[in-house]
């Protein structure tokens, strides 16, 4: 789960906040806040309800990708399953949902791989990752609004996609990285 921690040195103490923008998936807004030397200075944040990625594992090892357009990237990338929670979900119930919608896979096992913050600078958003294997293939239902495929690649070319620059998705590398730390994959 996710630790937060203090430090007088460090912690900043929050003033006022002011809305600048509501927007479907962003909230943002324009807080003041008290740094640790007294002075005062704005930081715009991001408010996120947090979301969920999946690294679905086939009985070969292969890995399931979704690829799908992203626009603030302008590409097609490869990533993880993954999506947001919805209000009052569990976390748990969200990757299972997930992992469902955008794969059409349901899994046996799973195994939290812990939490990341994606962007701390400007956003509280948080993704929670998962391992799942047992996989069963039924049919994708994804969102009216996601146009997705998915596509299982063997872990051995997970590397040169990554070091081609095919695969750079934060949150996937963050939980491969943790599988392959783990000695998992």
């Amino acid at each position: 789960m996710l630790k937060k921690m203090s430090d007088p040195a460090l912690d900043e103490t929050f003033v006022s906040s002011r809305p600048a923008f509501d927007g479907r998936l962003l909230h943002v807004h324009v807080d003041t806040v008290r740094l640790p030397n007294g002075r005062t200075t704005t930081r715009e944040m991001a408010d996120h309800q947090g979301a969920i990625a999946v690294v679905p594992i086939l009985p070969d090892d292969s890995i399931i990708f979704v690829k799908q357009f992203r626009y603030p990237m302008g590409t097609v990338m490869y990533e993880i399953p993954a999506g947001k929670i919805d209000p009052g979900e569990d976390k748990d119930v969200c990757a299972v949902r997930e992992l469902s919608e955008e794969t059409g896979y349901e899994a046996d096992h799973w195994e939290y791989l812990g939490v990341i913050a994606t962007t701390p600078g400007f956003t509280n958003e948080v993704i929670y990752l998962y391992a799942a294997t047992g996989l069963h293939r039924h049919e994708q239902h994804t969102d009216p609004d996601e146009f997705i495929t998915v596509e299982a690649i063997p872990k051995e070319k997970l590397l040169s996609m990554i070091e081609d620059g095919i695969l750079y998705d934060g949150k996937s590398l963050a939980a491969l990285g943790i599988l392959s730390m783990k000695g998992k994959i």
